[in-house]
């Protein structure tokens, strides 16, 4: 994309919050313990500590933490992704890559939306 043309808008559709949750990604080279830097409703920007590929195939699971009266709780999301985005970090060797949720339920794209405006509100 040319810079200029860009204007510094956000594209996004999906309101974004800056949190570190807790996350599994499976694909075929096996499971990788992870954390959010970002996330929204369509997707999640991870901390890894090895590369994978863009375009890769995901299954993704979050552990969202959630407040029910007085009690917190964390609810699982389960969905799967593509690797829309790879960047390497080398002052830590880890890489930060962007996930667009390709399969998500209505009730678990709910469930991030809520978390995700609590958080901004």
């Amino acid at each position: 994309m040319n810079q200029k043309n860009y204007g510094g808008q956000e594209r996004r559709q999906s309101q974004r919050v800056n949190v570190h949750i807790p996350c599994r990604i499976a694909h075929e080279e096996g499971d990788i313990v992870a954390e959010t830097v970002n996330v929204s409703r369509s997707g999640a920007y991870c901390r890894l500590g090895r590369r994978i590929g863009i375009m890769t195939k995901l299954k993704v699971q979050l552990l969202l933490p959630v407040r029910k009266g007085e009690k917190n709780m964390t609810k699982t999301i389960h969905c799967q992704g593509v690797v829309v985005r790879v960047e390497p970090c080398p002052e830590t060797g880890n890489y930060n890559i962007a996930v667009f949720f390709n399969e998500i339920s209505q009730r678990d794209a709910a469930a991030i939306d809520d978390y995700v405006n609590s958080c901004a509100g």
